[in-house]
């Protein structure tokens, strides 16, 4: 799960006009009442995007790749690496793509204001040198950035997640902060994906349309080359790599998630998240996930776990208070004993401030720990709505900030 980038907004022209008027003849027999069915009896939103459906038929390797008639779609990669030396790194790296105000172009007015917007996060936790360094970079669909709707092939500047051709899947990884840190990574599932939800939808809330389809390679085994202030060396280790799609993602009470990935070392792993409502309850619909070591999936509600926050970080660019030290209570599935997993951060400061992209978050390396201190694990983190509440698709739209990037 991941933030979602707002819509900038341009001077209208006679181009966008036209552009208007293409995109309406292409989505003409839509109909864009909630919920109501559209083309192939696909329900949709207010504006015309889809809500995803029951028992959806993945195509593969084109569902990798982008779903332009949803509203909000991102691939999220993060991972642990260690270098020849024993270094230890974790790194982040998120694409997000998001369509203009309405699939059939209708628009507030502005040149490029029914062009869908891509924005990227890139982020590289060095533990034993104490550094944290990300970047953002927003730019409209177009020569620097874009998306494939055929297989993963998505980009955005020199930034790139691709998946290589052939009958396996096989994914490179083209990432960076500015001047200081690049990586090129091959990613290779060292286990089959999985799909989160009940009938391959994950539901985020009460409200129907807040729902996504959520495909996830839980552990990819990982090679490459990090190069740090122009020294590069070899790197290897494990990633986990999320593709949502969907057009909205809270409900109208929510504010925020907190959210976690776990790579145990016994060869499970563990997704759980709690949407978090305005009263600071988790909502119904927050989930627990299991995947054993054969890959199969054990869901359950909020009933299975309790997220209990800890000790919070406070940052100094935004005021917000960070969770970072969440313990998750659960039940282990294989034999029926109460765990408590522990999660550690690798650095307290790993968080992008939004500065560009409009929504601050926590997103960082943690390692996991038993009950007796000991560490089972490693695990990414992430935290929102920490700093203010996370703006839901369709209730209210956030306008950009600041410039598009180069």
């Amino acid at each position: 799960m991941n933030p979602t980038p707002p819509i900038p907004r341009n001077p209208t022209s006679r181009t966008a006009r036209i552009r208007r008027r293409l995109q309406s003849v292409a989505v003409a027999a839509l109909t864009v009442a909630a919920g109501s069915p559209g083309a192939f009896g696909q329900a949709l939103t207010p504006s015309g995007f889809a809500i995803p459906q029951p028992d959806p038929e993945f195509r593969f390797p084109r569902d990798h790749g982008s779903h332009p008639a949803f509203q909000i779609e991102w691939w999220y990669v993060t991972g642990h690496l260690q270098d020849d030396t024993g270094r230890d790194f974790g790194y982040q790296a998120t694409f997000f793509r998001r369509a203009g105000p309405t699939p059939d172009g209708r628009t507030t007015g502005g040149l490029f204001d029914s062009a869908p917007v891509f924005l990227a996060h890139m982020a590289l936790t060095d533990v034993d040198g104490r550094t944290f360094r990300f970047q953002e970079r927003l730019n409209r669909a177009g020569w620097d950035a874009r998306a494939s709707d055929r297989t993963l092939d998505v980009s955005n500047g020199n930034w790139s997640l691709r998946r290589e051709p052939g009958d396996t899947d096989r994914f490179v990884l083209r990432g960076g902060v500015r001047a200081e840190a690049a990586f090129e990574l091959v990613l290779e599932p060292a286990k089959p994906m999985v799909v989160f939800g009940r009938r391959g939808v994950s539901r985020k809330a009460a409200d129907p349309s807040a729902a996504s389809h959520y495909l996830t390679f839980t552990r990819l085994r990982t090679t490459g080359t990090l190069t740090r202030d122009g020294v590069a060396v070899p790197v290897t280790g494990e990633s986990w790599m999320d593709h949502e799609y969907s057009s909205s993602q809270l409900g109208a009470d929510q504010v925020g998630w907190d959210w976690a990935s776990l790579q145990l070392a016994d060869g499970r792993e563990v997704m759980v998240y709690r949407m978090r409502r305005a009263d600071g309850s988790t909502d119904p619909y927050s989930t627990l996930a299991w995947i054993g070591r054969d890959g199969t999936l054990t869901q359950s509600g909020p009933e299975a776990f309790r997220w209990e926050e800890g000790t919070p970080w406070t940052s100094p660019r935004t005021g917000g208070r960070y969770p970072v030290r969440p313990r998750i209570h659960v039940t282990d599935p294989e034999d029926g004993r109460a765990v408590v997993f522990r999660l550690e951060p690798r650095l307290e400061a790993q968080e992008i401030d939004g500065a560009l992209g409009g929504v601050p978050y926590w997103e960082g390396a943690c390692r996991v720990l038993g009950a007796d201190g000991r560490e089972i694990g490693r695990a990414y983190l992430e935290l929102t709505g920490h700093v203010r509440p996370v703006t839901g698709i369709g209730r209210q739209d956030r306008p950009a900030t600041g410039s598009l990037s180069p």
